[in-house]
């Protein structure tokens, strides 16, 4: 095939669209403006290390890069709680093997740049800022972030993975009847460390993705092979507590001593990284259409950015690639085809995990740590024990059915919250469920919700 397609950044989705694309025979080039990340010392103090799960895997291992992402990864097998004061509670995330997977967002970008480059139909550029789109040839206008310099490539296609302050979809939202939003969320967060022990290793349990939830806030903390954790404090900009509280290293210490005890001894350069790390913001951005004149299209963030609070941004920007590849599989690349069922499909499940994302936001900081909610997760482990072909909670058909939409984990989720609003209002049911005659009102209320419900962990993703 000697069709060119340009892509604008070479990011997680970039770089691994690149690649996705050369194995189909594309000439590939990607334009990044940033430094080549495998060369130059790229800051941390952005980053919230990544959560692998399924749909992430099932698009790597389908462009033949999963299992040297897989060298790289730590498994995670559930959520590590950190009370105030009270003994550390662990909530697996599924069942028995069943884990998400903690990557350094470096470190799997390198890898992935890596892999694209390998292919000697794709060609990387770095350093070189789109500044301008001509969507109809389709080209684009780039800049070269050292030299000023400017020029101007085009290509057969050109796809815009440039991230939630994509350049090629700026130039789309001066089309007529383009719909756009953007949406910050009220918290910002911080990047943090929690350094190896002495002599290696984890000061931690490793296995865990680890939560302090505090309400109106929470800290979190993710492992990196070195026996570090990435931590990130997500905590509002403004009113109390909040970021501008935290003006000098004596009132960040206070803080942290009052509400993550636990995790101050483990945090030797706390106030240096509290500091030196930016204070960085939190959007959602919804937009359509994602393609133009069957030759442009967003991906990714470009296309749907979203909170990080489900781990799945960047395996939904990975399954962009993988339906996308397959579509282009199905209908013999013809883009002018492809393009539009690509969007109406994809649409739809980027909504749908946009408010999954803020929904389990609320989950992870003020719900992990309640009765209740533990009781409603104790009993939607037993309901899939005993029932895994009619029954499937929803964190598990976002992270562990590869091929279920998002948009059916969004309406499953407003179904199970109704079912479970009717169980957790039975009589003294924290203390009868596991009971014959307790176990027996919860079946006849899960039996008029799910009887004869199919499982849904195989549904086609469209």
């Amino acid at each position: 095939m000697n069709a060119t397609v340009i892509i604008i950044g070479g990011g997680l989705v970039g770089a691994h669209l690149a690649r996705v694309l050369g194995l189909r025979g594309y000439a590939v080039k990607v334009y990044e403006k940033r430094p080549d990340m495998r060369k130059a010392s790229i800051a941390a103090g952005r980053s919230i290390n990544l959560a692998l799960s399924d749909r992430g895997w099932k698009a790597l291992d389908a462009a033949g890069t999963g299992q040297r992402v897989r060298q790289a990864a730590i498994p995670m097998r559930g959520r590590m709680i950190h009370p105030i004061d009270g003994e550390l509670r662990f909530q697996p995330y599924g069942l028995e093997g069943q884990a998400i997977y903690s990557v350094s967002r470096g470190g799997l970008n390198r890898l992935l740049l890596d892999a694209a480059e390998e292919l000697p139909n794709v060609e990387l550029f770095f350093q070189w800022r789109c500044v301008d789109v001509d969507l109809d040839r389709p080209a684009a206008v780039l800049e070269n972030v050292q030299t000023g310099e400017r020029q101007t490539v085009a290509g057969d296609y050109l796809v815009g993975a440039d991230g939630a302050f994509s350049a090629v979809r700026y130039r789309m939202q001066r089309l007529d009847r383009f719909q756009y939003s953007q949406h910050y969320i009220e918290h910002g967060y911080k990047e943090l460390t929690i350094p190896a022990a002495e002599g290696g290793g984890w000061r931690i349990e490793p296995n865990a993705l680890h939560i302090w939830p505090r309400h109106q806030f929470m800290l979190i903390a993710l492992p990196n092979q070195d026996g570090s954790f990435t931590c990130t404090l997500f905590l509002p900009f403004e009113g109390s507590p909040s970021f501008e509280e935290l003006s000098t290293p004596q009132e960040v210490r206070r803080f942290f001593e009052e509400q993550f005890p636990d995790a101050v001894p483990l945090m030797p350069t706390l106030e240096e990284d509290f500091f030196r790390n930016p204070t960085s913001s939190l959007a959602i951005i919804r937009c359509y259409p994602w393609t133009y004149g069957g030759k442009v299209m967003l991906i990714g963030d470009a296309a749907h950015a979203i909170v990080p609070f489900y781990g799945q941004g960047v395996n939904a920007g990975f399954e962009d690639c993988r339906i996308f590849a397959e579509l282009l599989e199905q209908y013999q690349d013809d883009w002018a085809t492809v393009l539009p069922i690509y969007q109406q499909m994809r649409k739809p499940n980027a909504d749908a995990i946009a408010d999954l994302a803020m929904r389990n936001f609320v989950e992870m900081r003020d719900h992990v740590a309640d009765p209740r909610f533990l009781l409603r997760k104790a009993i939607e482990r037993r309901l899939t024990q005993e029932f895994p072909h009619r029954f499937l909670p929803v964190y598990s058909m976002v992270t562990f059915s590869p091929d279920l939409p998002y948009r059916m984990a969004l309406e499953e989720q407003q179904k199970q919250d109704r079912m479970f609003e009717e169980i957790l209002q039975l009589p003294d049911v924290e203390h009868t469920w596991q009971t014959p005659a307790g176990w027996e009102k919860i079946l006849a209320i899960f039996d008029r919700y799910y009887c004869g419900s199919e499982a849904l962990s195989g549904a086609p993703n469209a």
